[in-house]
């Protein structure tokens, strides 16, 4: 598992995970009174997260996309 993501990448990916996630939890909005869009929404921030973290996107190996400096 070799990273395919640059910083900037990371930093926007780990940034719209903690939106998402906030935005979720704690925001009231009536689209989140469905607990399947509530969590489903949490779901997809954590991955964004994980991601970051990891500095490697599955899909962007499937892809042939890197956004990191070689």
């Amino acid at each position: 598992m070799t990273a395919n993501m640059g910083t900037a990448d990371r930093a926007l990916r780990l940034a719209a995970g903690v939106a998402l996630i906030v935005l979720a939890l704690f925001s009231g909005a009536g689209l989140f009174d469905a607990v399947i869009w509530k969590y489903g929404i949490v779901a997809v921030g954590l991955v964004l997260i994980g991601t970051a973290a990891l500095r490697f996107c599955p899909l962007y190996r499937v892809l042939g996309i890197r956004t990191r400096r070689t």
